[in-house]
């Protein structure tokens, strides 16, 4: 018998023997038993998989797209489940631990969001993919990391070799993520579960991906099914769509007939919610706020025991930046724009060299002290909402932070009245001064980070990838907040993104990097329109169309 054909479930059920679709949900409930009572997160979910088929499930953060495809493997810690869940006739909800263990990894195989938190840092990325190929397959650890070599190969990643004996922390984003495709791919499953499998990647890693997945599906013959907000991909990937909201899927269809003719409300704000252009021209007498001349980021790695070489992050490069502007900086990962951008507010570890100047004082001369008066005027909005706001703090202390540090001599309660005000104007309630992180949503923790810089009024707001874990909806109000922001308070953005519609829809120039230099930069619209150099139309082409 080969892979792909039928196999025995202990107790008499086989598998791949029953006509049909491969996947069958029928009526799927979700519940959770919390502190109020019992939650019911997924209602009356109901879909079909074919053999060889690709369905996505699309939804904002909190629809239950991840809980349902998480329930097919039973993978939701203490939840109640209610309905049907078929592969090739079993029904896995009421399937043995022993059973569904057996089925994990070899016939159903999950590709998770965030490839870091899926391996284990202890473990080469060889050994994580072998273990599966030792535990399913039965090879001994040479064959299986001969195996994994082999996969890693497949997944078109550059020296699988040097790959397989590395740790997750010494690989790139791309290539964790090529190593959770090829662990997920190591016992030729017959249905794949991608949940967000392209979030966070640069475009042009997010186009190798998604090309790597088609290519991979189609020599497997898999049926795949993706979990993500990202419309572009699913347009561009998926043969039929089915839309979740509140728990329940509101609209499915063929990709093209949904996409081309959506029927329910919910599914036209989603496919309108793309990034639409916000900025307002800047007044061409307005104060310089930020000049650097120069500027270089250099590092320092070991070499042996005692020898040290030197990494140049960022090669001499200028900019400018004037009050009530933003500049995009967009650039794949690897080439030196957070550097930069930590560079240019004296945050970073790298040894600076250039001049730079804020307010027409010269910071890369400033010692440690010097600067610290000067940090309420320049503010950082991170990444991940997640993991920049402290668990241990109520969302009240959080945005009051920066009051209680640089605007000693107001009164607590001149400070609670503003913090109140802060979190009304950037669309939260001042009731939720008192809960903690953990009690919002993603969009809704972006909003908390954004309040905590804009309190201060900063004249210069730093935004790293301020957008990219967020849904398409949730990501055009977090814009949309931003523009008014500005617009009110005349602050300037320095905008790293590798969302190049994130980019056009805010910025008023654009920077384009790679391994450090700046290839191209000028107007928004004209880099966009009539591109000068080949890496900046390759990132552009990389871009997956509307």
């Amino acid at each position: 018998m080969t892979r792909g054909d039928a196999r025995a479930m202990p107790g008499g059920t086989d598998i791949g023997a029953t006509g049909g679709p491969l996947l069958s949900v029928q009526s799927l409930g979700i519940e959770f038993a919390t502190s109020s009572g019992v939650v019911r997160v997924v209602d009356e979910v109901s879909f079909d998989l074919a053999r060889g088929e690709r369905l996505a499930l699309v939804g904002e953060s909190g629809s239950g797209k991840t809980l349902t495809a998480l329930s097919v493997l039973r993978l939701n810690h203490d939840a109640r489940y209610s309905g049907r869940i078929l592969f090739h006739g079993a029904d896995l909800l009421r399937a043995p631990p022993a059973d569904l263990q057996r089925i994990r990894g070899r016939q159903i195989a999950m590709v998770f969001q965030e490839p870091m938190s899926a391996l284990n840092p202890l473990f080469t990325a060889g050994d994580q993919i072998g273990e599966l190929l030792q535990q399913h397959e039965g090879l001994t650890r040479t064959q299986a990391l001969a195996q994994a070599e082999a996969l890693l190969a497949r997944t078109q990643i550059a020296d699988p070799k040097r790959c397989a004996a590395a740790y997750p922390h010494e690989l790139s984003g791309g290539q964790r993520q090529r190593v959770v495709i090829a662990m997920a791919l190591a016992c030729q499953p017959q249905l794949l579960i991608a949940d967000e499998p392209t979030t966070a990647l640069d475009v042009t890693i997010q186009r190798q991906i998604v090309l790597l997945l088609d290519s991979l599906q189609r020599e497997f013959g898999m049926s795949v099914l993706l979990i993500t907000h990202d419309l572009p991909l699913v347009r561009r990937f998926a043969d039929r769509v089915a839309v979740m909201q509140q728990g329940r899927v509101v609209e499915a269809g063929t990709t093209m007939a949904v996409f081309g003719a959506p029927q329910h409300a919910y599914t036209r704000r989603l496919i309108d919610s793309r990034p639409r252009r916000l900025v307002e021209a800047v007044d061409t007498q307005a104060d310089t706020v930020l000049q650097a001349t120069e500027l270089a980021c250099r590092f320092w790695l070991r070499r042996g025991w005692f020898g040290r070489r030197p990494f140049d992050a960022v090669h001499a490069l200028d900019l400018s930046l004037r009050r009530g502007e933003t500049l995009g900086i967009v650039g794949e990962s690897g080439s030196g724009k957070t550097t930069l951008g930590m560079g240019l507010l004296r945050l970073s570890q790298a040894q600076l060299s250039g001049r730079v100047e804020f307010r027409a004082q010269r910071l890369d001369a400033m010692k440690p002290a010097e600067l610290r008066p000067l940090r309420q005027a320049m503010q950082v909005v991170f990444q991940d909402p997640y993991n920049s706001l402290s668990p241990r703090q109520t969302i009240g202390a959080i945005v009051g932070e920066g009051l209680a540090l640089h605007r000693r001599e107001m009164s607590t309660a001149d400070r609670e009245q503003s913090v109140a005000a802060m979190l009304e104007e950037v669309g939260l309630s001042a009731g939720m001064v008192d809960r903690y992180p953990h009690e919002f949503s993603g969009g809704q923790r972006q909003r908390i980070a954004i309040a905590r810089a804009a309190i201060l009024r900063p004249a210069l707001l730093l935004l790293d990838e301020p957008t990219s874990a967020l849904d398409v909806s949730v990501q055009q109000q977090v814009l949309e907040l931003l523009a008014s922001l500005q617009r009110r308070y005349g602050m300037s953005y320095l905008f790293i993104t590798h969302d190049l519609a994130v980019v056009r829809a805010m910025s008023h120039r654009v920077m384009v990097m790679r391994g450090g230099f700046v290839v191209e930069a000028g107007d928004t619209e004209s880099v966009f329109s009539s591109p000068t150099q080949d890496y900046t139309r390759e990132l552009l082409q990389a871009a997956l169309p509307d």
